[in-house]
């Protein structure tokens, strides 16, 4: 299968990006270097291409049952503009995905809303809409074909009435991300007052006069924003930011300083089952709702997890890497990485995966095998900066 491109695949080729296949996306890795573009996040601010991920419309009278029949978190917590971190699993509580939902205004269609949240470049009052609720949800990368097919098949065999429509092809998405992020968003929007939103809140503003959906949050553990906009006004949006571009090398390195979750790396349904409790985002479950997976989960929160997600520093030379084993010091493995690098941030090896609950104290000293030798090292219970 050909992989996707994204609406600014060349703009980015202009720029002289370096790409990689990523969920069936060529994507950029890296315009200058991983280690200055994540520098930049940490220190001021860049801008990441994320239109990778994907966008999944629900609305109509039983859009509300449907998101919380299928996913972990509780939706009729979010008001318009509001938007929450959830995970989606099988029916033994595996994640299948993880995904962030925003409440849109109701009355917003399924297939339409990145026009309809655009039309008003003002922005609007998202409480005073009318009509039926409305959500989107953002898959991962190469998920997004799946998660409408999943909720499709859900509403269709109970019955349920919304409409589910796959806009990953009509939205572009960017991220800025960084403390100066704000200040960046602020010079770019010409109406809508985005920097007053909270963590998680969201708003339509004109972001370089395109009518745009904007969101304060992020997978850099810096203050950011990500700005979903019309696919054909991408470069518009994409040239209103003086800032750093990014790749998705320097958000592999961001995201794993902060213990961030990568679906497909450090859980997948068939290479690496996990669920919400062993990778460390049990708050996302709210077993009060009737999800599908809530029994089984149910069960392993009062019986426990045998292993968690945690991080792990490397004390002594080396790299580690997803796949390496972690053991007790004494050739006994007790758990296994998924991702590893060198954080610029730290310059320190650092790495996550899971370990034997018994051995995933903060601080607790074990060792990782780097091509055959037991390197020392500690587990860290993330994230790896204070942010």
């Amino acid at each position: 299968m050909a992989e996707r491109s994204p609406p600014l695949h060349g703009v980015h080729e202009a720029r002289g990006a370096k790409f990689t296949g990523f969920g069936g996306w060529a994507m950029p890795v890296e315009f200058d270097s991983i280690k200055e573009e994540h520098a930049a996040v940490r220190e001021e601010a860049g801008i990441f291409d994320v239109s990778h991920m994907g966008e999944i419309e629900v609305a109509g009278p039983d859009a509300t049952t449907l998101m919380n029949r299928l996913t972990t978190n509780d939706v009729t917590a979010l008001d318009p503009g509001d938007s929450q971190y959830a995970a989606i699993t099988t029916e033994d509580g595996v994640m299948i995905d993880d995904t962030v939902v925003y409440r849109l205004p109701d009355g917003t269609a399924a297939g339409d809303a990145a026009a309809d949240l655009t039309a008003d470049a003002a922005g609007r009052d998202l409480d005073a809409g009318e009509g039926d609720p409305a959500y989107l949800f953002v898959p991962n990368a190469g998920h997004d074909e799946a998660a409408f097919d999943r909720w499709v098949d859900y509403r269709d065999e109970h019955g349920l009435d919304a409409d589910v429509v796959n806009t990953t092809t009509d939205w572009a998405m960017v991220a800025v991300q960084g403390p100066d992020a704000a200040d960046a968003l602020d010079d770019a929007t010409t109406t809508g007052r985005v920097v007053d939103l909270s963590r998680f809140e969201a708003t339509t503003a004109a972001v370089a006069g395109v009518g745009s959906w904007v969101a304060r949050t992020g997978y850099t553990g810096e203050d950011g924003f990500e700005v979903l906009c019309p696919a054909g006004d991408a470069e518009t949006v994409w040239s209103a930011f003086d800032v750093q571009p990014c790749g998705l090398g320097a958000r592999d390195t961001l995201r794993m300083e902060m213990g961030y979750l990568l679906s497909g790396q450090d859980f997948d349904p068939e290479e690496e089952p996990r669920t919400p409790y062993e990778a460390g985002i049990g708050f996302v479950v709210k077993l009060d709702t009737e999800f599908v997976g809530r029994d089984a989960l149910e069960v392993q929160k009062e019986d426990g997890v045998e292993e968690r997600f945690r991080g792990i520093r490397l004390l002594e030379r080396g790299v580690p890497r997803g796949g390496y084993a972690v053991t007790d010091g004494d050739l006994t493995r007790i758990g296994h990485l998924t991702s590893g690098t060198m954080s610029p941030t730290l310059a320190e090896p650092i790495g996550l995966g899971y370990l034997r609950t018994e051995h995933a104290a903060d601080g607790e000293r074990v060792s990782v095998v780097v091509r055959g030798e037991e390197k020392r090292a500690e587990v860290v219970v993330p994230p790896f900066l204070d942010r």
